[in-house]
């Protein structure tokens, strides 16, 4: 094991990327974005500009590169971050209100009933660990309507109010927990099918968490591949289908449950991905994006 990397003040980070090469022609203005962002997260704009030798990345950077053009980067991510959180919230919103209505119509208690749940619930430690999550997300909610049920109603929360306490993870959860007959109900308002939304909304989860906590979709590769409809269902998606591992073929995912949605694609996510800056040594292919694009009927 090596030791940590040693400390290093702001004028030695700045001092570091002068001798790898970095241009810098404001050094008061990069020791402020230095102080604001932290080395470490701009480090993930600033890796495309890395020389590469034998396929991997070196500490130099290419001539030429300089650190306005990783401003750019790092602040068009910002733009797509704020997008694209905006344009996952009605389709967030719209999962929590068809999967708490389907089940809803088992029991208003689904939620708490393995037995009515499907067989993933009784089978193993899984379901006990989502319970106790949940219940942690209860007793600490501070929400009017938990305050309603917990003193008039013992705490209890209906499963249509229940899933408005869950995040993203725990709702994808309880959705993969719902019987068959509940997950075909809730798939269907996707036009899709129940194999593919779970692995939609499995695949959106780490989408929406780098949105929540500032990660970085800009040049990120996803390991998560969504099942796709078969070829020729919708032109949008047979388009991105080769680009599902980077951040395009993700948003077209979002696009397409928008537009099933009746809420329309989000135009301002269409703009954000125009705005990608034109710096040297970097495409904007390196979201997935490629020719004719903007000319499909979700990115219209």
């Amino acid at each position: 094991m090596e030791a940590p990397k040693p400390f290093r003040s702001y004028e030695q980070q700045l001092d570091q990327l002068l001798d790898r090469g970095l241009i810098v022609d404001d050094p008061e203005q990069a020791l402020a974005w230095l102080a604001r962002v932290n080395y470490y997260r701009l480090s993930g704009y600033w890796y495309p500009f890395r020389r590469a030798e034998d396929g991997r990345r070196l500490d130099e950077f290419r001539h030429g590169a300089a650190f306005t053009d990783v401003i750019a980067l790092y602040e068009f991510d910002e733009r797509l971050r704020t997008a694209v959180f905006a344009a996952l919230a009605p389709v967030e919103l719209s999962v929590r209100a068809h999967l708490g209505h389907a089940l809803g119509r088992l029991d208003a208690a689904a939620h708490l009933a393995p037995e009515i749940l499907g067989p993933l619930a009784r089978k193993g430690d899984a379901y006990p660990v989502w319970r106790r999550k949940f219940e942690l997300s209860v007793s600490s909610s501070r929400e009017e309507f938990v305050e309603h049920h917990r003193t008039r109603y013992g705490g209890v929360l209906p499963v249509w109010a229940a899933v408005e306490v869950l995040d993203w993870g725990a709702l994808v959860r309880l959705f993969e927990f719902a019987p068959p007959v509940v997950q075909h109900a809730v798939a269907t308002e996707y036009s899709l099918r129940a194999p593919q939304l779970t692995s939609w909304l499995r695949a959106l989860n780490t989408v929406r968490n780098a949105c929540a906590h500032h990660g970085r979709l800009f040049n990120r590769v996803y390991s998560k591949r969504p099942k796709l409809p078969p070829v020729g269902s919708d032109r949008s998606l047979d388009f991105a289908a080769a680009s599902m591992n980077r951040t395009f073929g993700q948003l077209t995912l979002v696009q397409f449950l928008r537009n099933e949605q009746g809420v329309g694609p989000s135009r301002l996510m269409s703009r954000v991905i125009e705005s990608h800056p034109d710096v040297r040594f970097v495409s904007p292919a390196v979201i997935g994006t490629r020719d004719g694009w903007q000319d499909l009927p979700l990115w219209r």
